[in-house]
């Protein structure tokens, strides 16, 4: 029986686990006597620390609500930030009937057509050149059977070189002991085991990519697959072990990351995490989620997060419709990918098949990683517009997903044989925590890809024609350059994007369902300073209605709490604000002053 994907992901996090970020460095005197308090006076244990990024899991004493432990931590005038440690779910289920290699073989065409998915393979193999160097793929998630007959037979998994097996010594001086495959979040050991099937599967997909994974003799692998387990076995992980395996992966070597899975609870430490992945030039992959809905509206994270390298991943069916399940957005989800029935590798030598992005999402990494091979030194920002500029447009798709198109793999993989590499545009967070002068790393803007992607989307139009979409999706890549450019040539590193005007507005806020009133003090095109008793979550959405200074006029627009003062006062930024609401905030700020 064939079980599809269901999670149902809901904003919950551990009862007695937060993530605090310190705004010291990490041997500042300031950060030794917020350590010394957090654990004297509050009561609060340290599970682990990211000591690079000046960041703590602490764990609550029993008693301790959530609610309490936050806001006193958050009045320490050293803490950057602190917020709760979310769960996260797997984005697919497996079956529970699994079939041996001879019986998969043996299994009707109309049920699974192996010819026709050896014959995808051939195509891609028809595409790709040898590779010198294989690409380390991180398959963040619930493990991987790495005695299973095809990774074993292919040579698929990463092997650690710095580490010598079973002698109980960090060999290689990265924090983690005997870690000769990959680690172990949930058991805290190099010991690699899938108590779920789900991480098996994932793996199964992304090298079945390049290769046949049904019938040996199997070939040696083009990649490497870096197992890192953080979920347990029913799938489900916390943040704060997703961002370990983000900065394991990063650091021992991968370039493309896996992400099946995801969460409703905006993490800002995650935010940062999957920007440190950026930085690094590598390639973060993430389903979009299993609940139907559109991730414009309800976010879902790691996917909707807007960092450069991440590509959101929908799932499509076999005739190219998007999948009943999928979740969607044609602001936020990039592409679709075959995503429904997918037969691939399970623990015991076996094989089963599964619906959901998580299965959609590996496939896109695969890709991925191919592209890499052909060009070691693509950065992962320019794998996603070269997998977006060259995906097959689909008229099912149209209007759904930023693209309106599914993946086409072997076209990406030739554009990468002969692409100008192109440098990182800069990016930051927020609240500023990466000045674009520290994320610049090669001093190339990547205006000539965006320029090349708009010509080559734009030949291909929408499905009735015309080059609108192209031209659309050029409009959306080139922003962030010109907001970029913009910001360069203002005096002061820390210069705001937009400026702020004082004014005395109302506001009604609805917060997960209620409306609240409040007022709005200053105002940008950016975002708002919000006024209110009400007790707003840094990291939530609000929708507002703000009236004009005048009283006259209206606008409705979403936004994020970035920061709170004193729990009276909120930052809000704008989120996908319409250019209506926009060009209001432009005519009323043409009388106010400006803010200090």
């Amino acid at each position: 029986m064939t079980l599809f994907c269901g999670t149902a992901f809901g904003q919950d996090y551990h009862p007695t686990e937060m993530i605090v970020k310190l705004k010291t460095g990490q041997d500042s005197a300031e950060t030794y006597q917020f350590l010394g308090k957090a654990q004297a006076r509050s009561g609060l244990s340290l599970k682990r620390a990211w000591g690079g990024f000046n960041m703590y899991n602490f764990r609550l004493t029993k008693g301790q609500t959530m609610e309490a432990a936050l806001d006193a931590v958050r009045q320490d005038p050293n803490v950057d930030y602190a917020e709760p440690n979310y769960y996260v779910d797997k984005a697919g289920m497996i079956s529970h009937g699994t079939f041996s290699r001879s019986e998969l073989m043996n299994k009707a065409v109309s049920e699974f057509d192996l010819e026709a998915s050896q014959a995808g393979v051939q195509r891609v193999q028809s595409s790709v050149s040898a590779a010198s160097v294989k690409t380390i793929v991180a398959v963040i998630d619930t493990g991987v059977d790495i005695n299973h007959d095809v990774f074993v037979d292919s040579g698929a998994i990463w092997v650690n070189s710095g580490e010598i097996a079973g002698n109980g010594i960090d060999d290689d001086g990265n924090g983690y002991v005997d870690d000769v495959n990959g680690w172990n979040f949930v058991s805290n050991s190099g010991t690699m085991i899938d108590d779920d099937g789900h991480g098996t599967h994932v793996a199964g997909i992304l090298l079945g990519v390049g290769q046949n994974i049904y019938s040996p003799p199997f070939s040696s692998a083009s990649i490497e697959i870096m197992p890192l387990k953080f979920l347990d076995g029913d799938g489900r992980g916390t943040t704060s072990d997703a961002i370990s395996a983000i900065y394991y992966a990063v650091n021992n070597g991968a370039k493309v990351l896996n992400n099946s899975w995801g969460g409703t609870g905006y993490s800002l430490a995650l935010h940062e995490a999957v920007t440190y992945s950026y930085v690094k030039g590598t390639s973060f992959v993430a389903a979009a989620g299993n609940s139907g809905t559109n991730n414009d509206d309800y976010q879902l994270y790691p996917a909707s997060l807007d960092v450069p390298n991440v590509i959101a991943v929908a799932a499509t069916t076999s005739s190219d419709y998007l999948a009943s399940f999928s979740n969607f957005g044609p602001g936020s989800v990039h592409l679709g990918a075959p995503g429904v029935f997918i037969y691939s590798t399970v623990p015991g030598d076996s094989y089963d098949n599964a619906s959901g992005t998580s299965m959609a999402s590996p496939y896109v990494a695969g890709v991925a990683a191919l592209m890499i091979n052909e060009s070691p030194a693509m950065n992962g920002y320019q794998i996603r517009e070269i997998i977006n500029g060259e995906a097959e447009t689909i008229s099912n798709l149209y209007g759904k997903l930023i693209t309106g198109a599914r993946v086409d793999a072997s076209n990406a993989i030739v554009s990468a044989q002969s692409a100008t590499l192109e440098g990182l545009p800069s990016y930051s967070l927020s609240t500023g925590r990466y000045p674009s002068s520290e994320l610049q790393e090669t001093g190339a803007a990547g205006c000539g890809l965006v320029t090349k992607l708009a010509k080559d989307l734009g030949k291909k139009g929408p499905p009735n024609g015309g080059g609108g979409r192209g031209l659309m999706l050029f409009v959306v890549l080139l922003l962030p350059a010109v907001a970029i450019t913009v910001m360069r040539k203002r005096s002061g590193k820390n210069r705001r994007e937009f400026e702020r005007y004082s004014v005395q507005s109302e506001v009604r806020v609805n917060v997960g369902g209620q409306e609240l009133v409040g007022s709005v003090s200053s105002i940008s095109l950016g975002g708002l300073k919000l006024d209110t008793d009400a007790l707003l979550e840094k990291g939530g959405v609000v929708k507002m209605q703000i009236e004009s200074p005048d009283g006259q006029e209206l606008i409705e627009v979403e936004g994020r709490v970035v920061w709170s003062a004193e729990n009276k006062a909120y930052g809000v930024q704008f989120q996908d604000a319409s250019s209506s609401a926009l060009n209001s905030i432009s005519r009323w700020t043409r009388s106010l002053s400006k803010a200090s």
